[in-house]
């Protein structure tokens, strides 16, 4: 009855009286017919849990489908590493590097089936949920141009010339796209291109039809669903169209229905936004999403390596309270796109953000652009690969330096609570890939190359190479962190004022048993401090991980002295 009642008040908010009846009767029917056919799973998160973000045909090897050249990667050298896999979306698509979904029902025939997807089984799976807008080639919009009456109201039909400058825009294109249909022109809706036709979710047809497509998945294996640029859900003209009330309603609706037939099934949102308006997406902590992207701490990470000195960080990461033991952060650094600007915008001051940028641009990467209300535009994303943003590719430093300061900044992410992220570039050393993006004409495509199989392992068996050395440290880190319950994504952490240029964070376990202490060195220098009437000496870049409960690890405390 509780699970009634709150798909009832989302509806109800929605959609009002007239229409919210049906609408219900409607979804708790699709929720019996898929509730014999959805397996239980685990639900809850430990600290084992981090998931690895890749593409389906990231790593290749000639005459083979490549899902089963990753399986055959991810099992050879991931099963003790990470916990899952986040495949970017692997559904048939036309742009976007697959954020253009033609059909939410199939596996792309380039990548392989949904066998290939279920024998992934070694590790958690999570889907990605394009949910704000389709493919123009998908049927869903192919026979909204045919003017065939059921999609007739699918998608967001703009009439005459109403003022949409309040808009928030991601990108700089056009808001609006002609397409011909036998009733003539009709302007449609299109937040991120052309290519990428917004639904309308004003139609209760739209929003089960996406529920159903929520419920397939987990039926095929998901145990975490990525709400991909969720808040520019919901439209409405006048407004900015993004976090407005109804998208956190349907939000609401989603995670009330997986919530009865498939409790084990996460929502992560995925939101590029200033903090405060990105953890809104937790909702009263029970309703909405169980985790929500980090958005600020690839920034803020960045800027405490560029001037050495980790107080601004520390303060923000003081703020990571999650508001119930239901939810946590999803934490990242890089990811197949860039690092995104907004979500530092109040914490950071115009000139640091400007620095970033142009620290971007000196390190080989590039800048995407915005369109603000005004009609002027602004820096959106850094696109470059994060080593590259740490280190100058060109600078002539040290490989050693470049390592260390690339490894600390990943032990810092995986030292905060919440669920790690962590892309394959990242964990595989990877530089930018430069000419892809000049050839592509896609900025996003510098952190965006495939790799070969066999060079991949070539490169892991050489102990001089970069991937080696990247990957050996940073597996090292990750097992340490499943080792202790004090990492655990629903524990505690306390940030302490160590040195200026030390992030320090302590975690400790549910059950207050297990307790870590954690620094880093963000700076080129040795640092020395006192913390806890202890006295500690950090070489550049160092990590100390010690433990606090009397379980001896000096394995952890050995590691990173230099």
């Amino acid at each position: 009855m509780l699970t009634i009642n709150k798909l009832r008040d989302s509806l109800l908010f929605l959609y009002g009286e007239h229409a919210a009846a049906p609408t219900l009767e409607r979804t708790l029917c699709l929720l019996d017919e898929y509730r014999p056919r959805i397996r239980p799973r685990r639900a809850e998160l430990n600290e084992r849990d981090s998931l690895l973000i890749t593409y389906g045909d990231q790593v290749q090897a000639s005459d083979e489908i490549p899902l089963q050249t990753l399986k055959k990667f991810c099992d050879l050298h991931l099963r003790e590493i990470v916990g899952g896999i986040h495949i970017l979306p692997f559904y048939p698509w036309t742009s976007d590097d697959g954020f253009s979904v033609v059909d939410y029902r199939r596996v792309d025939p380039a990548l392989g089936n949904w066998d290939d997807i279920s024998a992934l089984e070694n590790f958690r799976l999570m889907f990605d949920g394009v949910i704000n807008h389709v493919s123009s080639q998908s049927e869903w919009f192919q026979k909204f141009l045919q003017d065939d009456s059921r999609y007739k109201d699918y998608f967001i039909v703009v009439e005459g010339d109403p003022d949409l400058s309040q808009v928030v825009r991601p990108r700089a294109l056009p808001l609006l796209t002609p397409f011909q249909t036998p009733t003539g022109i009709k302007k449609v809706w299109t937040t991120f291109s052309a290519d990428q036709v917004d639904l309308n979710f004003k139609n209760p047809d739209v929003l089960l039809d996406v529920l159903d497509a929520l419920l397939f998945y987990a039926e095929r294996g998901a145990d975490f669903i990525r709400l991909d640029a969720i808040a520019y859900l919901w439209k409405e003209i006048g407004s900015r169209c993004i976090h407005l009330p109804q998208t956190h309603a349907a939000i609401q609706f989603f995670r009330a229905a997986l919530s009865e037939v498939a409790p084990h099934v996460q929502f992560i949102t995925e939101t590029n936004v200033p903090h405060r308006d990105n953890i809104s997406y937790f909702g009263d902590g029970t309703n909405e999403a169980q985790l929500i992207y980090n958005f600020a701490l690839p920034p803020l990470t960045l800027n405490a390596f560029r001037t050495g000195d980790a107080r601004t960080l520390s303060n923000w990461a003081q703020t990571l309270t999650p508001p119930s033991r239901q939810t946590t952060f999803f934490n990242f650094l890089a990811s197949h796109d860039g690092i995104g600007l907004n979500p530092a915008r109040g914490i950071l001051s115009n000139a640091e953000i400007d620095s970033l940028v142009e620290n971007a641009l000196a390190h080989g990467g590039f800048i995407s652009h915005k369109q603000n209300a005004d009609g002027t535009q602004s820096p959106y994303e850094m696109n470059v690969n994060y080593f590259d943003a740490l280190s100058n590719p060109n600078g002539g430093e040290p490989l050693t330096l470049q390592v260390a300061r690339f490894i600390a900044s990943q032990a810092i992410m995986l030292s905060l609570i919440g669920v790690p992220g962590i892309y394959f570039h990242s964990l595989f050393g990877s530089r930018g890939w430069r000419e892809g993006a000049i050839q592509s004409g896609h900025h996003r495509a510098v952190n965006r190359e495939k790799l070969r199989f066999d060079e991949l392992q070539n490169q892991l068996a050489d102990s001089t190479s970069l991937r080696y050395q990247v990957f050996s440290q940073y597996s090292r880190l990750l097992k340490m962190r499943g080792a202790s319950s004090a990492f655990h994504p629903h524990g505690t952490q306390i940030i302490h004022d160590a040195h200026p240029s030390v992030f320090s964070v302590e975690r400790v376990s549910p059950s207050g048993e297990r307790r870590m202490i954690c620094l880093h060195n963000v700076s080129a220098q040795k640092v020395s401090f006192a913390l806890n009437q202890k006295s500690f000496a950090l070489a550049p870049y160092q990590v100390l991980w010690l433990s606090l409960d009397g379980v001896k690890n000096n394995e952890t405390e050995d590691r990173f002295k230099r």
